[in-house]
C-alpha cells in the first residue's frame, strides 16, 4: 500500500461521490503524468483540486512555486501536514468556480501552468472559466473523462466538434498525453479518463474582425445540430432568410451546410461577413 493511501486509510476519509473525488496513487504514473505536464523549474503551477497530494507532490519537484485550490476542507490539515518540508507550496481553500483567480494568482510568475484532476461534473464550466478569465498561461494539464479528450481533440463533421472543441483549439494545441484507465483510481470512476496537454498558442488559431461575434457564430453552428447553417442563423440572430444567405454568400458557404461541418477558418469567415455587413449599416 502506498504511503499516501496509507495516510488516507488512516484519516478514516470517506471519499466525497459529490465532490467527483477519484484519487491516483501509483507512484509510477504520478511521476509520468507530472512529466507530460512539462513543467520547468523556473515556472509556477496553479493546481485545482490537489486532493491528498499525491501529483502535487511530483509538480513541486518540477516546478518554482505550486499554488494549489482544494474545495474539500477535511482535506486541508492532511495536505498541509504532507507537504509541510516544501517550501514552494501554498495551499487556499475554496471553490474555484467562485474564486477571484486573478487576484489569487496575482503572485504567481507570469505566464503560469495549470495542473487539474477535474471532478467530472465541472470539467467543461472549468475549461471554459480557465480559458475565458484573461489569466497570463503557458499551458494547461488536465485529467478529463476520455469522452471529453476525444470531443477537445475532434475536427469538423466529427461527432465532438463543438463550442468547447473550437474553444480550446482557437486558444490552445490541445495533445492527448495518455490514456488512464478508471482502475487506476480509488475509487474507480464508471469511465476511464485521459490526460490532455494543451500549450497556450501566442496568437488565436484564427483572427476574426470581432471574438464575441465569432463566438456568437460558433454557438449557432451547433445549437440545432442537424439544422442548416442558414436556418441557425435565422434562429440564433434573428435575421429573416435573404439576410442570412447574404452572410453565407460574402463568406463563400453553401446555403444547404451544416454548422457542424465547418472549419473555424469558415465559421471566422462567417463571423467577419456578419460584422463587415453590421459596420457597414451604421
Amino acid at each position: 500500500m502506498s504511503k499516501t493511501r496509507e495516510r488516507i486509510r488512516e484519516s478514516n476519509l470517506r471519499y466525497k461521490q459529490s465532490l467527483g473525488q477519484n484519487f491516483i496513487y501509483d507512484e509510477g504514473l504520478l511521476a509520468a503524468l507530472a512529466a507530460e505536464a512539462g513543467v520547468s523549474p523556473e515556472e509556477d503551477v496553479l493546481e485545482i483540486g490537489p486532493g491528498c497530494g499525491s501529483l502535487t507532490k511530483h509538480l513541486c519537484g518540477a516546478a518554482h512555486h505550486v499554488l494549489a485550490i482544494e474545495l474539500d476542507e477535511r482535506l486541508i490539515p492532511l495536505l498541509e501536514a504532507f507537504m509541510a518540508e516544501k517550501s514552494n507550496f501554498t495551499l487556499i481553500r475554496g471553490d474555484v468556480m467562485a474564486l477571484d483567480l486573478k487576484q489569487v494568482t496575482e503572485g504567481l510568475r507570469k505566464p503560469f501552468a495549470v495542473a487539474a484532476n477535474i471532478p467530472y461534473y465541472i470539467t467543461t464550466p472549468l475549461i471554459q472559466r480557465l480559458l475565458t478569465a484573461g489569466l497570463p498561461l503557458s499551458r494547461l494539464a488536465l485529467m478529463v473523462q476520455k469522452e471529453v479528450a476525444e470531443k477537445i481533440l475532434s475536427g469538423p463533421g466529427e461527432d465532438g466538434w463543438g463550442p468547447l472543441a473550437i474553444r480550446c483549439q482557437y486558444l490552445c494545441e490541445p495533445r492527448l498525453a495518455m490514456d488512464v484507465p478508471a482502475e487506476c483510481f480509488t475509487p474507480p470512476p464508471k469511465v476511464d479518463s485521459a490526460f490532455i496537454v494543451m500549450p497556450v498558442r501566442k496568437e488565436p488559431a484564427v483572427k476574426p474582425r470581432n471574438e464575441e461575434t465569432f463566438f456568437r457564430v460558433v454557438s449557432a453552428a451547433f445549437a440545432l445540430r442537424r439544422k442548416t447553417m442558414l436556418n441557425n442563423l435565422c434562429a440564433t440572430f434573428r435575421a429573416d432568410r435573404a439576410k442570412a444567405l447574404s452572410w453565407l454568400e460574402a463568406a463563400g458557404l453553401d446555403e444547404k451546410i451544416r454548422g457542424e461541418k465547418l472549419t473555424m477558418e469558415q465559421l471566422c469567415a462567417l463571423a467577419d461577413a456578419m460584422e463587415a455587413d453590421r459596420e457597414a449599416d451604421r
